[in-house]
């Protein structure tokens, strides 16, 4: 027969745990001190309070980076939320050689950021394959300046983000399409609905907790964008540092001897903030109703607590009340006899 300890599962469990509290909780935690101070490497910190936060917002380089990084949203999540979903209901047919094309547009998923990157700079280049076909088609005669312009640039690394992350959520959507009802596209199709009405009344209601979360991964690793505008910009981040992200802010104020590690701290403890919001958004929308629901359930349950707890007390007071009333005319009859001596 075999004893299982208590501790079993603590120690079962510890590896995972240590590993946790000391490569995140710990790391966090320290970066939310240091935000609240001056720490510099080789000096003591000391504690100056909100005053990195306060810089903040009349630092022009955060202003840039924030502008950057939201205009990242706005260009990925939209097109990273449909097109991955058009991509899968392409390959989701079961046809000859259609495994080929899953892969096929998978492999950039695989592919290294840093050497995707440095074919973009190929291609994007003053004298690349891009701006060479524009001028050989005649639609522009000067080179099209993707990797200088400010908006230019940004627009370059969300289509290389926007490349590389298709494959991904097209196997996202793939094993949410593997769950809806072939029986609905079935019943829409006999009921008149063209492949529009099927696709926004069957498909989309179908995968809609898929796309919730393909939105706020989308929405955090935009706000988180590095690796791309490093690439394509050299690490200048574009001219005057314009078109750099929150990250890469992050990264340029805080390295070096002279890095100012408690500004760099206050500027990640805001991107947190900001990529903590779609998080608890999207929790909000799938389990709203049941949030909801648990906190009316609590909440009735209170009231009755209340309520009998209420009617209990109101029925002791009459209990009390008639007891004392009615004790000299009971005594004599509710009593057994031996007891009613000991009662006198």
């Amino acid at each position: 027969m075999k004893f299982q300890r208590w501790y079993t599962p603590y120690l079962l469990l510890a590896p995972a745990l240590i590993w946790v509290a000391v490569f995140a909780i710990w790391p966090f935690l320290n970066t939310v001190y240091l935000a609240f101070t001056d720490a510099r490497p080789l000096r003591t910190p000391n504690f100056i309070g909100v005053e990195n936060f306060t810089q903040l917002f009349s630092d022009e380089r955060f202003i840039y980076a924030l502008i950057t990084s939201l205009l990242y949203v706005v260009l990925c999540v939209p097109l990273l939320t449909f097109l991955p979903l058009l991509l899968a209901l392409l390959v989701e047919k079961k046809v000859p050689g259609i495994s080929v094309f899953r892969t096929t547009y998978y492999f950039p998923v695989i592919a290294s950021v840093v050497v995707v990157g440095i074919i973009w700079s190929w291609l994007f280049d003053s004298r690349g394959i891009i701006n060479e076909s524009l001028q050989f088609i005649g639609i522009t005669d000067t080179p099209i300046d993707f990797l200088i312009d400010r908006w230019l640039i940004i627009i370059s690394a969300a289509s290389l983000t926007i490349w590389k992350g298709l494959g991904y959520y097209m196997v996202v959507y793939l094993a949410a399409l593997g769950n809806v009802s072939k029986e609905l596209y079935e019943a829409a199709a006999l009921d008149g609905a063209g492949w529009w009405r099927r696709f926004w009344s069957v498909t989309v209601p179908g995968v809609r907790g898929a796309m919730m979360l393909v939105s706020a991964l989308i929405t955090v690793a935009a706000m988180r964008v590095f690796s791309e505008i490093y690439v394509l910009t050299n690490g200048s981040g574009g001219p005057g540092g314009k078109s750099q992200s929150m990250v890469m802010l992050i990264q340029q104020t805080g390295k070096g001897l002279n890095g100012n590690l408690g500004y760099a701290s206050a500027i990640s403890v805001v991107l947190f903030a900001l990529t903590i919001v779609p998080l608890l958004f999207v929790m909000y929308l799938n389990q709203g109703e049941e949030i909801r629901e648990t906190l009316r359930i609590r909440k009735t349950a209170k009231l009755a607590r209340r309520a009998a707890k209420a009617r209990v007390a109101s029925g002791r007071a009459a209990s009390g009340h008639v007891t004392t009333d009615a004790a000299p005319t009971t005594v004599g009859t509710d009593v057994a006899p031996e007891e009613r001596e000991n009662l006198r």
